[in-house]
């Protein structure tokens, strides 16, 4: 198992209670794998997170069935509009 860091922003932040974390994960996995183990694991975002969320790793927007390795970084973006 290897490290990959997970990183929450926002709302996402405010109910996991961290900003940051690195969790072990089995790599290479995907984007929907690290966010079965980020909803397994902190069960409080389960209901936060849409089935689809924003998500980038190394700070690149990512598909749901792009790789991730050990190493990488996995950010969850929650929905957000500007004007």
């Amino acid at each position: 198992m290897e490290k990959v860091s997970v990183r929450l922003f926002a709302r996402y932040a405010e109910i996991a209670g961290f900003t940051w974390h690195e969790v072990r994960l089995d790599t290479p996995t995907t984007v929907a794998k690290v966010i079965e183990h980020v909803r397994k694991v902190w069960p409080a975002l389960r209901d936060a997170l849409p089935a689809r969320p924003l998500v980038a790793v190394n700070l690149r927007h990512a598909r749901l069935d792009d790789v991730v390795k050990a190493g990488d970084d996995v950010a969850l973006l929650p929905p957000f509009a500007g004007g």
